[in-house]
């Protein structure tokens, strides 16, 4: 399980240095993408339906539940399908690399986890992350063993054979720790390290150990914890390297987040030398920092998922989502510019939000950003623009 699949130079961004000007790269980072359950019964080859859960025994009851929100969904879909309009923004800014959460085991095992809710993807539904060009899943989070052990090291397997890199788990500890590293093409590389946390609902016994599978999982966020990583990117960080620390944290719901939480993205970036912090967990986007010049992005939200038709969590508009595509300096690994693009999700499709939507998202960031001295403008293409002090 320690053979990683090869990964091809990623291009710079199209601010690539000039004379007199800095070197940037753009990334695309997004939450939690979550293939599994509704949306794998409406790709090419949908896996066993059959849910654990205590409301709900077949996962094309969600599909069910999306199409009476808002009509049928033309399945089976190509694998390009539920990415949308993204794909068109994709296209458009060329990210150096494509980092996503991914909330799903990829397998076929039928031991599901005691835990009430199991996601679970057909492996030969893969094609739906390099459709969109994929180049690295997080995978420290509390459902990527919802299928046991041997579901996370099918997870593993396919991703390898998808030629996607994984962060945040693996067959042991020493794999789950390593970072994915996205070389770019003029030189220098993306590291991403993945870490779950507990607050997040990851239970403490699916932590990595040194010869069994399992999560990078963080037990608290201590100095101590602080030192861990910041030993991990000492290791393999190299000059012209820009690191982002992926970490699942959190509940599901609520825009604060914990002294703790900030204290700890802050000690990231301080000690660390980390320079960019990808929080998620929660199912709507929360409030942005910039601290010395890095982004700690504390709740990117949901970005795929099969929660239409599902009510009870309406006021935090969890329909609306975000892709955010900061632009970092690869001399010191600052950022430049911070965007956010935002979709609404209907028929388990990205669709681009209409101008109220962005102006309602817009409202709730710049709410959220003013203790930590953050803003967002509409763009005249109808994204999001960062605004920090």
């Amino acid at each position: 399980m320690t053979d990683e699949a090869p990964v091809q130079a990623l291009p710079l961004d199209a601010a690539e240095s000039r004379a007199g000007r800095p070197r940037l790269a753009t990334l695309f980072l997004a939450g939690d993408v979550m293939t599994g359950r509704g949306i794998d019964q409406v790709l090419a080859h949908p896996g066993d339906p059959r849910l654990y859960e205590p409301e709900m025994m077949s996962a094309r009851g969600y599909v069910a539940l999306a199409e009476s929100a808002n009509g049928p969904i033309p399945k089976p879909v190509a694998f390009d399908y539920v990415w949308g309009d993204a794909l068109d923004d994709l296209r458009k800014r060329q990210p150096a690399a494509r980092i996503v959460n991914l909330e799903t085991a990829v397998t076929q095992s039928d031991q599901p986890a005691p835990k009430g809710i199991n996601y679970r993807m057909n492996p030969a539904n893969v094609p739906v992350l390099t459709a969109a060009g994929i180049d690295c899943c997080v995978l420290a989070n509390n459902h990527v063993l919802d299928w046991g052990r041997a579901g996370l090291e099918e997870t593993l397997r396919t991703l390898a054979g998808a030629g996607i890199a994984r962060a945040g788990a693996g067959a042991g500890l020493q794999e789950a720790a390593a970072p994915a590293c996205l070389p770019l093409a003029g030189g220098g590389r993306v590291l991403v390290f993945g870490f779950g946390c507990p607050s997040s609902g990851i239970p403490r016994s699916w932590a990595a150990k040194e010869r069994k599978a399992g999560v990078n999982l963080l037990g608290d966020l201590s100095a101590r914890a602080v030192q861990r990583v910041a030993a991990g990117v000492r290791a393999a960080k190299r000059s012209g390297d820009v690191v982002v620390v992926s970490v699942h944290w959190g509940p599901n719901w609520g825009y604060a987040s914990a002294p703790e939480e900030s204290a700890f993205a802050r000690a990231l970036i301080d000690e660390a030398g980390v320079d960019v912090v990808h929080g998620h967990s929660s199912h709507h986007p929360k409030a942005i920092e910039v601290h010395r010049g890095k982004p700690i992005l504390y709740g990117c939200g949901d970005f795929l998922d099969d929660y239409e038709g599902i009510s009870g969590y309406e006021t935090f508009r969890d329909d609306l989502v975000l892709a955010y595509f900061p632009s970092l300096d690869l001399s010191t690994g600052a950022l430049a510019r911070l965007d956010l693009v935002p979709y609404q999700i209907r028929n388990f499709r990205l669709s681009r939000a209409s101008p109220r939507d962005a102006d309602w998202l817009a409202t709730t960031f710049n709410n959220l950003g003013q203790s930590f001295g953050t803003s967002v403008r509409v763009l005249p293409d109808g994204a999001l623009g960062l605004v920090w002090s």
